[in-house]
């Protein structure tokens, strides 16, 4: 039995059939031009843009709506290149030595190296954080459950949102990456999860000749009229 205030939820539009299977298509059409860019123009972006994406990322479900997640947004161009120098040291080592030669050929129609000048180029870096519990007014622990699908899940958001608002994305993964804790002072009970590039694509911009699943690999709807 839950102690919390329940309300009438209201929160959906009330549309017919055929319009739900408009938007539905509209949306679908909209995220399949999404495309990961590595090469970013300098053009600035108003934050209020990235406020508000953020913002939507942060209505995503999470485990007992505990919300584990935060996010640094950053601009200075001196934290930028702290970051970059940070990540390419992790990046050398992993192309260098940590990455197995079946990683580096999965990776190598994508055209990736080390070297990854977006992270100073693009107007901004936005690193989630993985909050692994929280903290009460007297300091103690709060346990927090599902951290990482919670905040996959806002990580999600955030991606379809800044493409919505018509800007490129890419999702950097150093690892290990412990050195966004230490550049951005956050505790060590926060985890780096993800530090994602946002920004428009430069004028040459190219990306990788490549083909998605088709749905039929990735979907299998089971119902009572097929026998399934």
């Amino acid at each position: 039995m839950s102690h919390r205030k329940h309300l009438p939820f209201t929160g959906l539009p009330e549309l017919t059939p055929a319009q739900r299977l408009d938007a539905a298509r509209a949306f679908r059409d909209r995220v399949a031009t999404r495309r990961t860019i590595r090469e970013f123009s300098d053009e600035a972006i108003d934050a209020e843009v990235i406020r508000a994406c953020i913002e939507a990322a942060g209505q995503a479900p999470s485990g007992a709506n505990m919300q584990p997640w935060h996010f640094e947004v950053i601009g200075d161009p001196d934290l930028k290149r702290q970051i970059r120098l940070a990540a390419e040291e992790e990046e050398r080592e992993f192309y260098q030595g940590r990455a197995s030669d079946e990683w580096l050929e999965a990776l190598a129609p994508l055209g990736t190296d080390e070297d990854k000048p977006f992270l100073e180029t693009a107007p901004w870096l936005i690193v989630i954080f993985e909050q692994r519990h929280g903290l009460d007014a007297d300091g103690e622990k709060i346990r927090y459950y599902y951290t990482k699908e919670s905040v996959g899940l806002a990580a999600g958001f955030l991606i379809a949102g800044l493409h919505e608002a018509g800007l490129a994305t890419l999702t950097h993964t150093p690892s290990p990456m412990n050195f966004l804790n230490r550049i951005l002072e956050r505790p060590s009970h926060e985890k780096p999860f993800l530090l994602l590039v946002a920004g428009h694509p430069a004028a040459d911009a190219t990306v990788p000749d490549i083909t998605r699943k088709h749905p039929a690999e990735y979907i299998k709807f089971r119902t009572a009229e097929d026998g399934s």
